[in-house]
Formats: structure tokens, C-alpha cells, sequence
């Protein structure tokens, strides 16, 4: 697993067949369902913005300085011979108590490929910089990552893609039974699934502080 990253001026899975042009529809033997093998792409809870404050020690709302928040994040996904390439952008917009003189803000960011849902295969920690223009109470940035996670990682074992897209007609034992409650599909399914999870990097106290406000 690789992660790249550029900062400028970081669920429910999809279960079944990929590239099935009937995603969604209703059919006699069930739903059909794409899966996907690119990464999802979100801001984990509570680190998509971050306050601070002056002075720096301080909680009470006429000390707070400045607030930033990660929006607008979406996410292309391509493969080459050996990958699948994700690559998220995000605005970064933030104001200030005062619109004072010209000044820089720097944030750090972090980017995370998880998979399955619980096990952070890779992290990347980065920065991106807010300019303020003198007189002005806000700032608008961007910043861009991207995740490489190789093409065999994402893949599903053949015994667990046979089982998933076998063919249940009505009146069979095991026709209204979810494959995915068998343990053995649903580990596979989750060591297969990727999510690449872009925040800011909070401090112990920040994320304390998001977390309770």
C-alpha cells in the first residue's frame, strides 16, 4: 500500500458483482449490487475541522482564533497494470476573529488507507497552509491525496466471488440467506475493501474538544 500526497495554495460495502450495468435493479434471483475494488473515501468523526485558540490555553468562545473546516471532498479512481489509483481533493476554508494584518496558517492533515474497516495499513501526515489577506477574515486552500493499493489486494478469492454471485431461485434452502453471514465470506469481502480517510491531524485536546463541544 502506497500513499502520496500533495497539499496546495486528505459503510456499507458494496457486495457483489463489479462492472454489472444493473446496479440497484430488483431482479428474480435478488438485487444486483456493484462492487468496487477503488477505496471510499471519507473524514473519519470529528476531524474534519479544528479550532484554535488565543491564547492557546484558553476554551472560552471570545478566545477563539481560528476555525477551519475540510469540505468538498470527492475522489477519482483509475488502475493501471499493477494498481487502483484513488486520488481525493478537498478545500480546505477557514475564518478568523480578526481581520487584522496578512498572516499564514498552518494546518497538518492526515491521509489513512484503512482496510476493512479497522486496520490502518498506511498514514501519511502533511500540512496544508491557509494565507489570510490583510483585512480579510477568511482563507480558502486545497489539498489532494492519492492511494495506491495493488490490484491482487482488492481482489476477491474465486470460491468467495462464486459464492457471492451464485444464483439463488426462489425456494431454495438457503435463498433468502445472506452470503455475507457466512464469517469466512464476510472476512474476505473485508480484507478486499479499502477506505482512504482524510482529517486533520488534532491533537489529543483538539479531538477532545470536537468530540464534546
Amino acid at each position: 500500500m502506497i500513499i502520496s500526497r500533495r497539499a496546495g495554495s486528505a459503510a456499507l460495502i458494496a457486495l457483489l458483482l463489479a462492472g454489472c450495468a444493473r446496479d440497484g435493479q430488483i431482479a428474480d434471483t435478488g438485487v444486483y449490487v456493484t462492487r468496487t475494488g477503488c477505496p471510499q473515501v471519507a473524514i473519519p468523526a470529528a476531524t474534519g475541522d479544528v479550532t484554535l485558540f488565543d491564547p492557546a490555553t484558553s476554551r472560552d468562545a471570545r478566545a477563539i482564533d481560528v476555525v477551519a473546516t475540510i469540505t468538498n471532498l470527492k475522489a477519482t479512481c483509475t488502475e493501471d497494470a499493477a494498481n487502483v489509483v484513488s486520488t481525493a481533493t478537498y478545500d480546505v476554508v477557514a475564518v478568523r476573529r480578526d481581520a487584522g494584518q496578512a498572516r499564514q496558517v498552518v494546518l497538518p492533515t492526515f491521509t489513512v488507507a484503512m482496510q476493512g474497516g479497522t486496520n490502518v495499513v498506511a498514514k501519511k501526515v502533511g500540512a496544508v497552509a491557509l494565507n489570510f489577506a490583510a483585512g480579510s477574515l477568511r482563507a480558502q486552500t486545497n489539498g489532494q491525496t492519492t492511494v495506491r493499493v495493488s490490484r491482487s489486494a482488492v481482489a476477491l478469492p474465486a470460491e468467495v466471488q462464486r459464492e457471492l454471485t451464485r444464483v439463488r431461485k426462489p425456494g431454495d434452502a438457503d435463498a433468502a440467506v445472506d452470503p455475507l453471514s457466512d464469517p469466512t465470506v464476510r472476512a474476505a469481502v473485508a480484507r478486499a475493501t479499502y477506505e482512504q480517510l482524510v482529517g486533520f491531524q488534532l491533537t489529543a485536546e483538539q479531538l477532545r474538544y470536537n468530540a464534546t463541544r
